[in-house]
């Protein structure tokens, strides 16, 4: 049974990463959170873990700003934190930041922040200031994608749509995630089934692939206080990723590292442009030259970020203890190794490419230091197990299909 307590977390976005975000604050405080606008999701819907409001129409400017203030009002008498599970409820809420704050109390830097970390090419200017480096990046439009030129870097390149919450709605023939294209050829097949036979007309993104397996990439996750000081600092060795169409780049399984200069890279970064709240840095380590290279950096919270609470810091937990309870916190690096999956163990040892790794995860597992966030036994009834081991099982299928060994990953 939850606790009755006098906040109450309010999550908007994404089910599966509202799963993840619910789990933390349950286990940390006994809290439910209230999560907002989800699809029908049968395994996180039966959860026990959070109350679930069906708002129509949630994503509409006016809809979403009035079904707050509504929420508002049903819990006037409890602290509500408002928090966002994907990056369209991220620009939602900072673009209505000021309307919303006399209601909310919200962990997010203010909208011109906001947009220059969430716009590719101004984030990748910003970041290179402080050391980063990244792979060469082109953006395309619908009207200039046909001039792009194609000596500006080698084959093979990475293609992605820019505003995922748009093309998410397109339905065509072939449809990915992401796309890798290995010559002019496929590239110009690739925007043409876009531009062409579907409804989107956002940007989209040429980027130089970085070659490796999934193991190459890394994931820094971090809290920054409302003093702008960093309080937790997390590095994830992801050693698998989704491959399926839909899903390619999603972090399925990540053993928890160590690397103090890349972390107090995103550390000087991070308290520098007077951040806070959370951040996710995707990046992808380049055998070519040893760098480092950054793809991404988002300010909501990924199912895989589960992986930091899973290491014993409860990542929930930070901005709940600062912005409601103001706790003094001192910075904290993260050095528990500890395996967070939601695969089977049959597909983790299958597909995992580094047999080193292979070794590391079944030494984990044996140790009882590995956290599936999904498959909770602590939340199961019996309609949420029988879902859970169905996507279980749909895994096996899923990777026989779509695996290959070429490191396709560059999310």
């Amino acid at each position: 049974m939850a606790i009755e307590h006098s906040f109450l977390p309010v999550l908007l976005g994404n089910e599966m990463n509202a799963y993840g975000m619910a789990r933390a604050f349950y286990e940390a405080y006994g809290v439910k959170p209230l999560a907002l606008n989800h699809t029908n999701m049968e395994k996180i819907q039966q959860s026990d873990l959070m109350t679930f409001y069906e708002v129509p129409k949630l994503h509409i400017e006016e809809q979403f700003v009035a079904t707050l203030k509504a929420i508002a009002q049903e819990f006037a008498a409890k602290k509500l934190l408002l928090l966002a599970c994907d990056e369209f409820y991220v620009k939602k809420i900072v673009t209505q930041k000021e309307e919303l704050s006399g209601d909310f109390i919200i962990p997010y830097v203010d909208e011109p922040l906001a947009h220059q970390l969430l716009t590719r090419e101004s984030m990748y200017e910003l970041c290179e200031q402080f050391g980063f480096q990244y792979p060469a990046t082109h953006v395309c439009t619908v009207n200039n994608f046909e001039e792009y030129d194609d000596i500006l870097f080698d084959y093979p390149v990475v293609i992605k749509p820019l505003n995922m919450t748009k093309y998410a709605t397109c339905i065509f023939p072939g449809k990915k995630k992401v796309y890798i294209a290995y010559n002019k050829e496929e590239k110009d097949r690739i925007f043409h089934a876009i531009y062409k036979e579907s409804a989107y007309r956002d940007d989209m993104m040429i980027q130089q692939y970085i070659p490796g397996e999934d193991a190459n990439m890394r994931v820094v996750n971090a809290y920054v206080g409302q003093d702008g000081q960093v309080k937790l600092l997390a590095l994830g060795n992801p050693i698998l990723e989704e491959h399926s169409p839909e899903g390619i780049g999603r972090y399925v399984a990540i053993i928890t590292t160590y690397h103090r200069e890349l972390m107090d890279t995103v550390k000087s970064f991070l308290e520098a442009i007077q951040f806070q709240g959370f951040a996710t840095f995707d990046m992808k380590y380049d055998d070519r030259d040893g760098q480092y290279k950054l793809l991404s950096i988002e300010l909501h919270n990924e199912l895989s970020n589960y992986y930091v609470t899973a290491s014993g810091y409860n990542l929930l937990q930070y901005v709940a203890d600062d912005f409601i309870r103001g706790s003094k916190q001192s910075l904290t690096y993260v050095r528990n190794r500890h395996l967070w999956t939601i695969v089977p163990n049959g597909v983790l040892f299958k597909y995992v490419q580094n047999e080193q790794l292979v070794i590391e995860a079944k030494s984990l597992i044996r140790q009882g230091m590995a956290t599936d966030s999904i498959f909770n036994y602590k939340d199961m009834n019996a309609k949420r197990w029988l879902n859970v081991t169905l996507d279980n099982l749909n895994f096996y299928r899923k990777y026989k299909k779509y695996f290959n060994n070429k490191g396709l990953s560059n999310s």
